[in-house]
């Protein structure tokens, strides 16, 4: 794979096209990549604690390495 930890690479596809991130961790065996910021989804989170409330919250996911191109 020709992406690694802490390259900035630009968005070649999907809803974040043109958009520019740093990679916080690559997934080599998966040929996937987590980009700071990018590709966010909402998980629904589960109470933890008794007397606490789940939650709705935004995690980056990963995407695949070919859409995106390490940029200078």
């Amino acid at each position: 794979m020709h992406i690694k930890k802490g390259d900035t690479v630009k968005i070649l596809s999907g809803d974040d096209k043109g958009k520019t991130g740093k990679v916080m961790k690559a997934f080599p065996a998966t040929g996937k990549v987590l980009i700071e910021g990018m590709n966010m989804m909402k998980r629904h989170e589960k109470s933890r604690k008794q007397g606490t409330k789940g939650q709705i919250v935004d995690r980056a996911m990963p995407m695949h390495a070919s859409k995106v191109a390490k940029t200078e």
